[in-house]
């Protein structure tokens, strides 16, 4: 490459550091330009949380890639860039294990990385730890012996800069709230990128830094408890604890107990004074999952603490009282109970100062692939495999799939097929593969209707399209080019099948239908 081309290729990303852009947005962007600069199979970003690296941004890898979390101590080729003094290349007869074998997209097959450097990413803040790690791979093992090291340290810094700017525009153009919420352990984080996902986090970000009560409701499955953690990190009471508890497995003789705490004597096995969840979530948040469970007796008890603070231990007359914010979640239409006669409506209405609703898997598209990778590389390390893949045909069927058991079906799905997966390699004698393949016969859910796998760089080369194709038009007739695009190409990769088309563009089918016939497009005849 020549100065002038490799000046052409780094003048835009240095004007992006000045540009509003989102995070995600600001990173795709600067992988696509290194790419440029450094022709490789696969770039990544990776930002360092506590002992894991998550991807921030991934070009030419599976999107499942995005959802996993790559723990330091279980991947040393990561390991030794983060502690290498400036960029590090391996050589192609390294033994030690790489975490993208078998992730690189548009594959037949899972062959594994050859060639692959990267370095350690340093913010200017004084602190001496990394911020994550830049890393390039290749199938291909004397890809990068032409490449000049000296070059992709200047890239480094670049990207460094660039994640600088993403911090600093962030803490501009957002609140704390999203901060906090980003700080959760990588085991508790909410993965996703539809937008669903994002409007969800809005509302998170947005009531986090308020006292009021919220009310989280959503199916069964889809991570209610999660959404009340999040909402507990982006709060000022993030350093306090936050005490939980299962409405529906508590019997009814302990739950006053449980919930307000009792004297000696107050009940027979009342051996000594105790203090109940409300007490121990003083200063902090008590989540109360399942809260359409109690008994009405119990909602008028309850009604009195969320109205004043005061409470009463079981046995007492001392008052006392107590600084919670309170988070309930069911699954329950609880405006129907009330209907029912099961709720106390006053009970209700101070519990859902701020309805919550979570959405379900069906309508969050192209997440369900980046969940997965999540429950994948827990799987991996779990069972000490070298690598986990999901096969085209795989990937086709989660994207095609219903889930009306949401992320906890997902969760227990991917379980069992990798464990069958593992089964499979070992019955073939060939020993165990350094990288294990799941099919759709490994899920057991059925394959798209195409036998194909929806593969992310046909959602990017679909945006990458969309400028030429709007060229020269007005605002509004650009963005239905745009729409009439994506909805015509994720038709054609679901066989014109309408319901889950309408899952992969994170839509309702009903308003995907009439998207579809105002753009001019032909709707459903028929359910799809």
């Amino acid at each position: 490459m020549t100065p002038t081309q490799l000046l052409d290729a780094i003048v835009p990303l240095v004007a992006d550091l000045s540009r509003e852009l989102p995070e995600a947005e600001r990173f795709r962007r600067l992988l696509q330009g290194l790419r440029s600069v450094l022709p490789c199979d696969a770039a990544a970003l990776l930002r360092l949380e506590g002992d894991a690296l998550r991807p921030m941004a991934v070009d030419g890898l599976s999107p499942d890639t995005l959802g996993r979390r790559f723990r330091v101590a279980d991947h040393p080729r990561l390991q030794a860039l983060l502690q290498a003094p400036g960029p590090l290349r391996f050589a192609a007869d390294c033994e030690l294990p790489d975490p993208y074998d078998g992730l690189v997209e548009g594959l037949q097959g899972h062959l594994p990385v050859h060639d692959c450097l990267g370095c350690a990413l340093h913010l200017a803040d004084g602190s001496g730890r990394p911020w994550g790690l830049l890393t390039l791979d290749a199938l291909r093992p004397q890809q990068f012996d032409q490449v000049d090291l000296k070059v992709l340290d200047t890239l480094a810094s670049l990207a460094a800069a660039t994640a600088a700017a993403a911090e600093r525009i962030g803490q501009l153009t957002t609140s704390v709230e999203r901060y906090r919420l980003a700080a959760q352990p990588a085991g508790q984080r909410l993965i996703g990128q539809s937008a669903a996902h994002r409007a969800l986090l809005k509302e998170i970000a947005l009531v986090g830094a308020s006292d009021l009560c919220v009310l989280i409701q959503g199916e069964t499955g889809v991570g209610k408890e999660l959404v009340a953690q999040a909402l507990h990190a982006a709060s000022p009471r993030a350093g306090q604890p936050m005490v939980s508890i299962n409405c529906a497995a508590l019997p009814d003789t302990l739950v006053e107990s449980e919930l307000f705490g009792h004297v000696k004597g107050a009940f027979t096995g009342a051996t000594a004074d105790r203090a109940g969840k409300f007490e121990l979530a003083h200063g902090g948040t008590l989540f109360l999952d399942e809260v359409g469970e109690l008994a009405k007796p119990v909602q008028a008890k309850l009604l009195r603490v969320l109205q004043s603070g005061q409470l009463q231990r079981l046995g007492s007359d001392r008052e006392r009282h107590v600084d919670v914010r309170v988070i309930a979640a069911s699954n329950r239409h609880l405006a129907q109970e009330v209907k029912a006669g099961r709720m106390r409506a006053d009970f209700y209405h101070r519990l859902s100062v701020y309805p919550l609703q979570v959405p379900p898997l069906r309508e969050r598209g192209r997440d369900v692939l980046q969940i997965c990778g999540h429950f994948l590389e827990q799987n991996r390390a779990r069972l000490g495999l070298g690598g986990l893949r999901l096969e085209a045909d795989a990937q086709a069927a989660l994207l095609a799939h219903d889930w009306p058991g949401n992320v906890r079906e997902l969760e227990h799905l991917v379980g069992r097929s990798v464990l069958r997966a593992v089964g499979r390699a070992g019955s073939s004698g060939a020993g165990q593969p350094r990288i294990l393949s799941l099919t759709a016969g490994d899920l057991g859910l059925p394959a798209g209707a195409d036998g194909g796998a929806v593969l992310a760089d046909e959602r990017l080369a679909a945006e990458e399209a969309a400028p030429a194709t709007a060229a020269g038009l007005p605002l509004r007739e650009a963005v239905d080019a745009y729409q009439r695009q994506l909805i015509t190409q994720a038709l054609q990769r679901h066989g014109q099948r309408w319901a889950p088309a309408a899952r992969e563009l994170g839509l309702d089918r009903g308003n995907l239908a009439r998207l579809a016939r105002r753009l001019g497009l032909s709707g459903p005849a028929a359910p799809g």
